[in-house]
Order: structure tokens, then C-alpha cells, then sequence
């Protein structure tokens, strides 16, 4: 494995960091307190390229960016961005959204929908949890009946991020349960689809910038021209989707750890108790070098799973490590921060804790911890019951 980086590589990597320092709004303590989406950010990001970074230019991209180039990006996002709602609502309609349509979509859905999500004129959004459903798509209730003139479909999505701005959705439904996954099918519903409902925004303990909701599919008649790729492989498509997505949400993550571990330095050498810097005290700089120790282990895992994407490797076990080990980190590296800061990082108009608010999150989505220790244990030959 080579994870060094060409010159051209970091250079990108760098454009990306000071253009994100640059451009983003810097209200988000604000818009987290009232739960604002800023659409003027995303479109921002369409304007630099990053939505179409891996969707060839033919259908409204740049073609620029493989998978590690993506993931480098993502991770500079990450460092220079402190609204990680915005970046986790990038890293679900690009690798969810864009890149199953890119890989299963005929060339009339490519050529109608890719531009417009590149470009930000349009969001995209990928349902697929329910309330007895998220991480076992064996027991989807979501139902998709032939029937004339398509496919008829009933159930409700729920915490289905993007959702209340969305003007599509890939939605995920079953056209035979008995068959189970292999009964999980994809569609690409607009919101002005008749029997289509597009909820509004839930109130959460972090992400609070990035809008989630309900979608309600009522006797929703959609043409077989919107069906994503053949039926029965809606399983298929979502899982492999979801590896791409794990290593660009992480790198986030990573980045946002970056971020935190200079914050918390400056803070630690520049504030002084006792008649000295509090970096000098042993609980302090321990946890500093936890906080590194966690970013330098994290970040081989990311790099490797990305490589083994790149190779077109399967990355399966790899993609549960990185997914359980990072996603703690990230909340562990958080609370240290907060530590670090003290009373001063508890105090919400700092913008300390909001790191370990939108951490929590990191645990449950994009297959909980929990699932990913039985994803582990079943490679590893255990036989565990779920996440399979």
C-alpha cells in the first residue's frame, strides 16, 4: 500500500482547505442554535466543484477526483469547515445519491439528474431507514406493487437526512418481502411526485445544520422509468454506495479532529494556571497526545480503506474497522477537547462542545458501532446474528 501524495495531489488538497476558510458562513454557531441550513454553503461547495468532483464531465462534474483524491478533499473540508452538517449533507448526496446513479442509472436518469445535483440546483437525499428498519434492510416494510403504469409504492422513511429540502430522493422499497434483501429495490422519486411527502426537520442533539425528516410514500405510482437499476439489487447498490460513503464522512471527521487538536494546543500553551501554561500539567498534555495518538491511527485505516476502494479490493472488514474505530475516536477526541478547554469549552458561543453534539451522531449512522462489531465478528467466522 502507497499512501504517499504527488505534489498535484496536495496542491488540491490544499485549494480546498483555504477555499472552505474562505467561503463558508461563519454564523454556524448560530444557524446550530436554530437549526438553519445554508443553502448558500452548499451552493458554494457546487461552485468550487466539490458535489461533481467524481462524476465525469459529460454529465456535469469535474471529473477530477478518484476516490482518494475525494477522500483528501473531504478531509480538508473537514479542518478548515466547522459546520459538519453541511459536510456530512455533501458526503451523503455525493456517494449515495450521485454515485448510484452513476453506477446503476440508465444514461437518460444520469443525464437528467447528475448535472442538476453537481451543479447544487438541486439536493439529493437516501432513504432508507424506517422506525423497525435501518441497519437490517432484511426487514424493510417500505412496498413497491407492479401495478399499471409502474410500481405502487406505500411507507415511510424516517430520519432520512436532507429530506426537508430534498428535490429527490433514491428510495428504497421491497417488490417481494418473502425474498427479503434480495426483495429491496432503489427508485428515484422528485418531490412533486403525487403520493410523495417530503416531511419537515426533527429537532437533534447535534447535526443541527443539516436538516433530516420523514418521507411518506401514499399509494405513490411511480413509472418503471424511475426504478434505480434492476429489481433485487436495491441491497447491492446501497451497501456498495455505503463503503464510498464511509470513507469521505470519516475523512470529515478526521479533519474536524485536526481542527480540534490545534485548537486545543494553542489553548493548552497559551492559557496559564498556577503561574505556568496548562500544557505543562500532565492531565492536560496526556490528553493531547490521546488526541494525536487517535488522529495518526485513524487516518491509516481511512487511507488503506480508500486505497483498497481505489484498487477495486473488496473493503468490507476494513470498512467496519474504520467505521467503529473512527467514529468513536471522534467522539472520545471531542470530549478531550472540551476537557482541554475546561469551563470555557462547555459554554456553547465557544463552539467547543458543538464537536462532541455532532460526534454522537457518527456512532449511529452509516451502520451503528454496534452493527459493526457484528459486521467484524462475522468476517472473522463468529456467526453473529446481525448487520449482515
Amino acid at each position: 500500500m502507497d499512501f504517499s501524495w504527488t505534489d498535484e495531489q496536495l496542491a488540491f488538497r490544499q485549494k480546498v482547505l483555504e477555499y472552505f476558510s474562505r467561503e463558508m458562513s461563519s454564523d454556524v454557531i448560530d444557524r446550530d442554535r436554530r437549526s438553519k441550513f445554508s443553502r448558500a454553503d452548499w451552493e458554494a461547495c457546487a461552485a468550487f466543484g466539490i458535489q461533481g468532483m467524481s462524476i465525469p464531465r459529460e454529465f456535469g462534474g469535474t471529473g477530477r477526483a478518484d476516490i482518494l483524491l475525494a477522500m483528501l478533499a473531504m478531509e480538508a473540508a473537514g479542518e478548515a469547515c466547522d459546520d459538519l452538517g453541511l459536510l456530512f449533507g455533501l458526503n451523503t448526496q455525493m456517494w449515495t445519491v450521485q454515485l448510484p446513479i452513476l453506477h446503476f442509472g440508465t444514461e437518460e436518469q444520469k443525464a437528467k439528474y447528475l448535472p442538476r445535483l453537481c451543479s447544487g440546483a438541486w439536493i439529493g437525499a437516501h432513504a432508507v431507514t424506517e422506525m423497525e428498519s435501518g441497519s437490517d434492510m432484511f426487514s424493510i416494510g417500505t412496498t413497491a406493487e407492479k401495478c399499471s403504469g409502474g410500481y405502487r409504492l406505500n411507507g415511510t422513511k424516517v430520519m432520512v437526512t436532507l429530506a426537508p429540502v430534498a428535490d429527490l430522493a433514491v428510495v428504497f422499497a421491497s417488490v417481494d418481502p418473502q425474498r427479503g434483501k434480495w426483495g429491496v429495490t432503489a427508485f428515484l422519486i422528485e418531490r412533486e411526485r403525487k403520493g410523495c411527502e417530503f416531511g419537515d426537520s426533527v429537532e437533534k442533539m447535534g447535526l443541527r445544520t443539516l436538516p433530516f425528516g420523514q418521507i411518506r410514500l401514499t399509494d405513490c405510482i411511480v413509472p418503471e422509468d424511475c426504478r434505480l437499476g434492476a429489481e433485487g439489487t436495491g441491497f447491492s447498490l446501497s451497501q456498495a454506495a455505503m463503503e464510498y460513503e464511509r470513507c469521505c464522512i470519516l475523512a470529515s471527521q478526521l479533519g474536524a479532529m485536526e481542527r480540534q487538536l490545534k485548537v486545543a494546543v494553542e489553548y493548552a500553551r497559551t492559557t496559564r494556571r498556577f503561574g505556568r501554561p496548562i500544557g505543562a500539567f500532565q492531565s492536560v498534555s496526556n490528553r493531547i497526545a490521546d488526541m494525536k495518538m487517535r488522529i495518526e491511527t485513524a487516518r491509516l485505516l481511512l487511507y488503506k480503506v480508500a486505497w483498497l476502494k481505489r484498487e477495486g479490493r473488496s473493503a468490507m472488514l476494513d470498512a467496519a474497522l474504520l467505521k467503529l474505530y473512527l467514529s468513536e475516536c471522534y467522539v472520545d477526541s471531542s470530549a478531550d477537547a472540551i476537557r482541554v478547554h475546561g469551563g470555557h469549552g462547555y459554554v456553547t458561543d465557544n463552539g467547543i462542545e458543538r464537536g462532541l453534539r455532532d460526534a454522537m451522531g457518527g456512532v449511529f449512522y452509516a451502520g451503528t458501532s454496534d452493527i459493526q462489531r457484528n459486521i467484524i465478528a462475522g468476517l472473522l467466522g463468529l456467526g453473529t446474528g446481525g448487520g449482515r
